[in-house]
Order: structure tokens, then C-alpha cells, then sequence
């Protein structure tokens, strides 16, 4: 298959010098060797940097509001909050922001993409489009092909993930864990809620109220989106792992019918960006060592249910940083380009419903971001003409300028939904007395005017 060319447009990425960015910058020397129109970007602390990107060096600059004049495609890897400041600002200059948090995932305005999937939705796009979980992409890649012929009823997945998919300092952290324990040394957790060297941990993001963590409902609510499949009945046990790079899966799916082991293997075998390794009398099925670093998402162990009739049972790996996310982004790019749609609206939505109108993951962000306007009159005087970070009702840091908060918050509380607003230097005349769970505002900020967690 072709690959659409790139050459000709003006590509920025923020989050350059993470994981994610690095692994796209990698890509575009494979794909796109002629793509030199590029604007690196990332925070205060990495700008500077020099990175070589097809031969030709680039430095390293701070993400600021100018950044995106002349951009045709933005593609955003950093975090949640990052997302929420820079996108529309972005989309404003008159670039197409490709995103990589979860920031828009649920918006029902916003396309979901995984491009072998349903790439047809970047033509409703007004602006912005999201990629899914790392978790999430490789999935419904299976799936899909699947579900086209004989629909799933349900999906029940349990994952093993890569801590690269918590960042750079979780690689760290799992390096120095494994080699500290070897010589019989303890290990305090950092980037991690547990010990990671030789341990797996059944948690990763927070826990939600029914009982799943954030990633798990991400699985859950990211694939009947991108399969226009609300009724699909979904359950993930998300699980990170002490792997480097790669996540894995065990799926089980209940179809509407009965299907032979051979007519999966066959759609799946049909199905671009898949590869089928499915050999167990020679001992082949994909692991996460061997596919790091390629781009499809690998299947095998492919057999049936044994306690469901319709039911059948299959491991996939793929390479989360390249397919999970870095790929996933490329391509969606070279579908805005093979669909000539890089401007919003090229197409009117369709309309399917991506059920639940509201996450809960949205739902809390909602929250504070309804506390905050609320009580935006009562706030201490210490805040006033600062940026105040909002979590769970509760102020739990400010400052001055906009992207050291963003950091900090970022450091600490990881890819989370964090409302982050300026306060005014002067109440306004007009004061909303509104408070949330029956408790005044001073009472929300602790005695000394901070949450408990201050950062």
C-alpha cells in the first residue's frame, strides 16, 4: 500500500523529547524521509535540546502561544492538561491537533481513531482528533474484522502493560528496582503505586468508584466509540507489568454465533496492520521482547471459548509506543491527507451513539471545574491573580505562571483529568455563594488555605 506523502506540510510535536514524541520522530525517518518542515516543542526544561530528525538538526523549542503559527498538524504527547491549554490554541492558529491524552477522547465532537479501524471519522473532525489508549488500539484492531462478519456480544481483556507506558522514569525506575533487589537491597515505589522489579501490579491510574480503574474504563468506553458499538458489553483487568516495551492481552469474545478457529484466523490474516503468529506445535505466538519495535499489532493463541459455545480466546502484543500510540498518530495523519480533510468539517458527522453521554472520568473533571467557578469569589487572597490547580474539589497547588504548575501537577498526579484556571486579581462584583457537598470553601482548602496534598 501507498503511503500518502507528508513532505509538503509543516508538522510541530510537542512532547518531542518523551518517549512517545521520540518514537514518533523515529517513524518519520522511516515513512517520511523527505519531511524536514518540523517544530520540536516540549517544556521550559527540555528546550534547548538539539535532535537530529532526517538529517537535519533541530532545536528543541518551549511550547508557547506562538507556537503553532504555520502549522499544519500538531501532534500532542504530553499530558492531559498539557492537551486541554495547547490543542485549541492550536486549532486556533489553523492547525489539526492530533492528540494523544485522553483529554477529548469521549468528546462526542471529536473523531477516535485507529485508521485500519474506522479512519473514515477524520472527516467530521472540526479541529481535533484522538488517538486511543495504548491499551485500547490493539484491540479493537482485533476485533474489528471480527465483528464486520459475526457480532461480539461481549469482550472480556486482561492486560499486561509495559511500564513505558507510564513514561521515561518508569523505564528508570524498573532498571534500578531489579538491579537494587538482585544485590538484596530494598525499594522505595516512585513513578509506580507498588514495587515494579519483579512484581506485577494490579492497578494503573486510580480506582473509580465502581470498582474499575481509570484505564480499564478507558478500554471499556474507547472501543464501543471506535467500533460505533455501543452495546458491545466490555470488562478490562488493566495490569502493569516489569516489561520495558510492549503491551499484552488475553481476550475472550462472545460472538452471536458459532465460529471455526480457521475463519478467525483467516479475517485476522485478512486484516491490515495485523500479523498472525499462531504456530503451537512450533512453539510460536507473539511476546513482547520480539515485537518491540514493529508496527503491527501481533495475534496468536487463537482457539475456542471452552466455557462459552460462541465464545473464542486469543494473546495479542503490539508495541505500545509505535502502534499504541507515536504510529497510530503518523497514520491518522497521512488519512487526513489520503481524504484531503486537513480543514474541519470536511464531512458532516454520522450519526451513531457512542453510549454513556459522560464518562466518569469526565464527570469528576466536570466537578471541579463547576467548583471552581463557583467559589472562584471565595478563594484566599494568596491566590489571587495565580493559576490554581483543582482536584477532587480541593486546591491542591498554585502559581504564578501557567506551565511550572502544569508540571508539577503532571509529576505528581500522572495522566489525570486536573482543572487548572487563572484567578482573577480582584473578586468580581457580582459573587456566586454556591458551594459543593455543604462545606464552605475554607473548609475545602484546609486551614491554611492549601488541600492536603499540596504539592
Amino acid at each position: 500500500m501507498t503511503i500518502p506523502n507528508l513532505n509538503h506540510l509543516t508538522i510541530a510535536v510537542v512532547g518531542a523529547t518523551g518517549a512517545v514524541g521520540a518514537e514518533f520522530l523515529k517513524i518519520v525517518e522511516q515513512r517520511h524521509p523527505g519531511l524536514h518542515s518540523l517544530k520540536l516543542l516540549a517544556s521550559s526544561r527540555s528546550a534547548g535540546t538539539k535532535l537530529t530528525v532526517n538529517g537535519k538538526e533541530f532545536t528543541v523549542e518551549e511550547t508557547t502561544e506562538d507556537s503553532f503559527q504555520g502549522v499544519d498538524i500538531a501532534f500532542i504527547s504530553a499530558s492531559t492538561e498539557a492537551s486541554r491549554h495547547w490543542a485549541p490554541i492550536a486549532v486556533a492558529a489553523g492547525a489539526v491537533v492530533i492528540d494523544d491524552s485522553s483529554a477529548f477522547r469521549m468528546q462526542e465532537d471529536v473523531p477516535l481513531v485507529v485508521p485500519e479501524v474506522n479512519g473514515a471519522d477524520v472527516t467530521w473532525h472540526q479541529g481535533i482528533i484522538a488517538i486511543p489508549n495504548c491499551s485500547t488500539t490493539p484491540l479493537v484492531m482485533v476485533a474489528h474484522p471480527i465483528h464486520r462478519v459475526n457480532p461480539i456480544k461481549r469482550i472480556i481483556a486482561d492486560t499486561y502493560q509495559s511500564v513505558s507506558g507510564a513514561g521515561g522514569a518508569a523505564v528508570q525506575e524498573l532498571r534500578e528496582q531489579s538491579d537494587a533487589l538482585l544485590k538484596g537491597q530494598s525499594v522505595t515505589p516512585r513513578h509506580q503505586p507498588k514495587q515494579i522489579g519483579f512484581n506485577v501490579i494490579p492497578q494503573i491510574d486510580s480506582f473509580l468508584d465502581n470498582g474499575y480503574t481509570r484505564e480499564e474504563q478507558k478500554m471499556i468506553d474507547e472501543s464501543r466509540k471506535i467500533m460505533h458499538a455501543p452495546d458491545i458489553r466490555v470488562s478490562a483487568t488493566c495490569v502493569r507489568v516489569p516489561v520495558m516495551v510492549s503491551h499484552s492481552a488475553g481476550i475472550h469474545m462472545e460472538l452471536e454465533r458459532a465460529m471455526d478457529t480457521n475463519e478467525i484466523r483467516a479475517l485476522l490474516m485478512d486484516m491490515p496492520g495485523l500479523t498472525v503468529l499462531d504456530d503451537t506445535g512450533a512453539g510460536d505466538y507473539p511476546m513482547p521482547w520480539d515485537v518491540a519495535g514493529e508496527d503491527d499489532v501481533f495475534v496468536g493463541r487463537i482457539r475456542k471459548d471452552a466455557s462459552d459455545l460462541n465464545g473464542i480466546a486469543l494473546w495479542i502484543v503490539s508495541d505500545n509506543l509505535r502502534k499504541g500510540a507515536a504510529l497510530n498518530s503518523i497514520q491518522i495523519a497521512e488519512e487526513l491527507v489520503a481524504r484531503e480533510c486537513l480543514k474541519p468539517g470536511s464531512s458532516p458527522k454520522p450519526k451513531f451513539d457512542f453510549g454513556e453521554p459522560e464518562s466518569l472520568i469526565a464527570a469528576e473533571y466536570r466537578m471541579d471545574l463547576e467548583y471552581f467557578r463557583a467559589n472562584v469569589d471565595e478563594l484566599l487572597p494568596e491566590y489571587r491573580g495565580r493559576f490554581v490547580a483543582v482536584i477532587n474539589q480541593t486546591v491542591i497547588d498554585s502559581d504564578v505562571d501557567y506551565v511550572p504548575l502544569m508540571d508539577r501537577v503532571h509529576e505528581k498526579y500522572g495522566d489525570r483529568p486536573i482543572v487548572i484556571e487563572e484567578l482573577p486579581p480582584r473578586p468580581r462584583i457580582y459573587h456566586n455563594h454556591t458551594t459543593f457537598r455543604g462545606e464552605n470553601s475554607q473548609a475545602m482548602l484546609g486551614k491554611e488555605g492549601r488541600g492536603p496534598d499540596s504539592v
